[in-house]
């Protein structure tokens, strides 16, 4: 009985020690997971938009590209002006658009589109010529 009795206080020794192991181990993995997954998110927001305009930049070259070649193409003509849209080139938009109206004349569509782009240009024009002379 005696080998049996000093055995016990090292195996509960042994059983709470790796216990206590497995339980660091394991708070220690949770822990970490949490303090990434805080952290990720703040670091993927912008790489998203820059992403985005990436895109964007390249699409306006490949159409560029296109209406090289083919100056009076109106699927990259449409494609270049909704590009520069979202990209919120008003000013780079207008050119297309007006290419596009005088293509197709009597498309009221295009025609309220280049009105609405021409506003947006005023209103940046003003708003910068506000900002100057404020200076």
């Amino acid at each position: 009985m005696t080998q049996s009795t000093t055995q016990r206080p090292i195996q509960r020794f042994l059983i709470i020690l790796s216990g206590v192991a497995f339980a660091g181990s394991t708070i220690l993995g949770i822990g970490s997971l949490y303090i990434n997954a805080f952290q990720e998110p703040k670091d993927t927001i912008p790489t998203a938009t820059t992403s985005q305009e990436v895109q964007l930049k390249a699409q306006v070259q490949g159409y560029d590209l296109v209406l090289q070649r083919e100056p009076n193409n109106q699927l990259a003509l449409q494609g270049l002006v909704q590009a520069r849209l979202q990209m919120k080139d008003f000013q780079g938009a207008v050119e297309p658009m007006e290419k596009l109206v005088k293509l197709n004349p009597d498309r009221a569509d295009y025609k309220a589109l280049l009105a609405q782009i021409e506003q947006q240009v005023g209103k940046a024009s003003k708003a910068s010529e506000t900002t100057g002379k404020d200076r």
